[in-house]
């Protein structure tokens, strides 16, 4: 049996009912996404969503439509789309990842005689270094250390580059001024 519901006087036949254990009746829209929106889904997929969320935020911003076969067929392309740019993304982590894994990165800075930065080495600074060395743009926001390098010596730090790819880096701090033997 086929569930419809009526708003604004339409009878939309895509919306069903779901018990949630402890909050009662919640009714369940099914959408198509126009938008990719984070933890809902991506562009072209057809998502389950609380109706009032349908209905007061997806709709009247355009990031949803009803899932009529006609609207399916017109976002395959874009979804097919959406999908070889992923791929292509996950590739380009993968490149990226091979020329960091096997590079220090080495940093100058002056030091207190105990071996502590008058400064410290900061994701950015580490960024930027990617940037300079590689070529490649990685946000500073990916470069998940303990906090700022404060001391001399080799340090790690990782790398997300995309989803689940990440890399180990090997971060070095030298003493300016010292020769280097």
């Amino acid at each position: 049996m086929r569930s419809e519901a009526q708003f604004d006087g339409v009878s939309r036949p895509f919306y069903n009912h779901a018990t949630i254990e402890g909050h009662g009746v919640m009714i369940i829209a099914k959408v198509l996404l126009t938008s990719t929106i984070d933890k809902v889904g991506h562009a072209g997929e057809v998502v389950n969503v609380a109706s009032g969320f349908a209905r007061n935020y997806l709709f009247p911003r355009g990031l949803a439509i009803e899932p009529s076969e006609h609207n399916i067929a017109r976002f395959t392309k874009e979804r097919a789309a959406h999908e070889a740019e992923l791929l292509q993304r996950a590739e380009k982590a993968r490149q990226l990842k091979a020329k960091l894994a096997d590079q220090t990165f080495v940093f100058t800075r002056k030091a207190h005689g105990d071996g502590h930065l008058y400064g410290s080495v900061r994701s950015e600074d580490i960024a930027a270094q990617i940037l300079e060395t590689t070529g490649e743009h990685v946000e500073a926001s990916k470069i998940r250390m303990d906090g700022a390098i404060e001391t001399l010596g080799p340090h790690a730090v990782t790398v997300s580059l995309y989803k689940d790819i990440a890399v180990d880096v090997r971060i070095r701090v030298d003493e300016e001024g010292k020769k280097e033997e």
